[in-house]
């Protein structure tokens, strides 16, 4: 599955971002969204699975961050709101043949390339 990442950018703390990542739509495939910062380990952001639209979301996002999906254009969504300066990082998506609730990194197959959120104080 190749995956396309846009949307990142530089943005005041408050502010709000959204990402996209562009997918082949499969059925039962998970899509994940993912960010590492700087001297980090890459960690789960949210998560959304084609068919049901089931949604999975890290504490530190949670009632601030939204994924979405469009089958139509096939692309998976992050509205990231109220940021703060700790949400600064690269942001991935990618893609896991089998849907489920899945927050390691390493279980997904395919990645795309990243796009930096930075965030200023």
């Amino acid at each position: 599955v190749q995956l396309q990442a846009s949307g990142g950018g530089l943005v005041q703390a408050g502010g709000s971002l959204r990402l996209s990542c562009r997918a082949f739509r499969r059925a039962n495939w998970l899509i994940g969204w993912f960010r590492q910062a700087v001297g980090k380990e890459r960690e789960f952001v949210a998560s959304i699975t084609w068919n049901l639209g089931t949604t999975n979301y890290a504490d530190s996002v949670k009632g601030r961050f939204t994924i979405s999906r469009d089958n139509a254009k096939s692309t998976v969504d992050l509205q990231m709101n109220s940021l703060k300066p700790e949400d600064r990082a690269v942001y991935y998506c990618a893609a896991r043949r089998n849907a489920g609730t899945v927050t390691f990194p390493g279980s997904y197959d395919s990645w795309g390339q990243g796009t930096l959120v930075t965030v200023s104080s």
